[in-house]
């Protein structure tokens, strides 16, 4: 994934690519020899022997992607590459036996969507971090408040700040409870998991044994036609992608020429113009909000093939969910990112805050009567900064 028309995709391009996709495969492969192992329902040291041959199996994920078109999903030319690693007519048909395709590739998304949850919470708390310092520091600093775009009354830049970090603990709190509870899809041919009784004296627990070996939860059945795991996903990234799209949006707004309250930093040459040397866009916030305004459409591609998951496997609303999750994935990732240096390097002119606000002092104030001076307006401010920031230090 070269990111060419995706500026900032290099942030995590690893957690997603097809590489990284086919590692979380082979995660899954070797997860249910282990498993069978564990129940004793296969040999422990036959075991080892095919986990070894898993892990030096060498995967071409060009090939496999080509491979994929024949099959309609990249599980059964990957199962082919692995059980040919495995020097054993015997040994090499467990391989993937009592599984299905959609086992293999819904758990592996799983794992793909834990990595990506791990580095989105990490730059989420990085941000968090950033915003809090923030909010302390401009604590009392009066700057207008707009509602509908116009003069409403006094507010403080601390207030700002810290409505921003309270977004981000939100967005932050809610991907890690879905990070938390991601599950395994362990279900056979049609969800009955048929063949593993074959394989298994207690198929539920060889399930159970699967979910430990990746660090996943058994959610009790399969849910192969019942897609709620990849809608949450989805909703949680959405999330992140509102949160961020709120702080992008209101430092684009900010930092206009005619308002120029706050402004982006400009560390690693940021901002520049290939035609105009005076100019300092805000690049970050720029890509940010793009992010947020493709996030909320991949979420609903995602739900509306939740909606058209039908029988025991669904044709088609299965594939769909793929290439919108990964895309999801490699936006929210970028866009956490992309928060935490936004945020980080955040330029605040105090200065003009203020002139802004003693200049429109009649408008400001006319819920009072006119009465008073903006500053009066930094006491109530403050109690909701200081309640944002117990949250975040507790």
């Amino acid at each position: 994934m070269s990111g060419l028309l995706e500026p900032g995709a290099h942030r995590g391009a690893e957690l997603t690519d097809d590489a990284a996709v086919a590692e979380a495969l082979r995660r899954v492969a070797i997860a249910w020899v282990r498993a069978l192992a564990a129940t004793g329902d296969l040999d422990g040291d036959e075991a080892e022997r095919i986990t070894r041959a898993l892990t030096a199996a060498r995967l071409d994920v060009d090939e496999l992607a080509r491979d994929a078109e024949s099959s309609g999903n990249p599980v059964v030319p990957l199962v082919a590459a692995l059980r040919r690693a495995v020097d054993d007519d015997r040994l090499n048909r467990t391989v993937h036996r009592g599984l299905t395709s959609q086992d293999v590739l819904d758990t592996a998304l799983m794992l793909v969507s834990g990595a990506a949850f791990h580095r989105i919470g990490d730059d989420l708390t990085t941000a968090a971090g950033h915003l809090a310092a923030l909010a302390a520091r401009y604590r009392d600093d009066v700057m207008p408040g707009r509602t509908l775009t116009q003069h409403a009354v006094p507010v403080t830049f601390g207030l700002t700040a810290a409505q921003w970090l309270a977004g981000v603990l939100d967005a932050r709190d809610a991907a890690a409870a879905r990070a938390s509870t991601l599950p395994v899809q362990c279900g056979g041919a049609a969800g009955t998991l048929s063949l593993t009784a074959d394989l298994a004296a207690d198929p539920i627990a060889t399930a159970r044994a699967f979910a430990g070996e990746l660090d996943l939860r058994w959610p009790g059945l399969p849910w192969h036609s019942r897609r709620r795991p990849i809608t949450d996903v989805g909703d949680a990234l959405v999330g992140v992608c509102d949160a961020a799209g709120v702080i992008a949006t209101d430092v684009t707004v900010l930092g206009r020429p005619e308002i120029g309250e706050v402004r982006e930093g400009t560390a690693d040459g940021h901002g520049g113009s290939s035609t105009m040397p005076h100019k300092r866009n805000p690049v970050l916030s720029v890509l940010i909000r793009g992010a947020a305004l493709q996030a909320p459409q991949l979420g609903a591609t995602l739900h509306l093939a939740a909606a058209q998951a039908v029988d025991q496997r669904p044709d088609g609303a299965w594939h769909a969910e793929w290439p919108a999750l990964r895309r999801l994935l490699e936006l929210t990732t970028t866009a956490a990112s992309q928060t935490a240096g936004l945020v980080g390097g955040l330029e605040v002119d105090v200065a003009a805050m203020r002139a802004h606000a003693d200049a429109a002092a009649d408008e400001l104030l006319a819920e009072r009567g006119g009465t008073g001076t903006p500053g009066d307006y930094v006491g109530a401010a403050g109690r909701f900064v200081d309640a944002v920031l117990d949250r975040y230090r507790g």
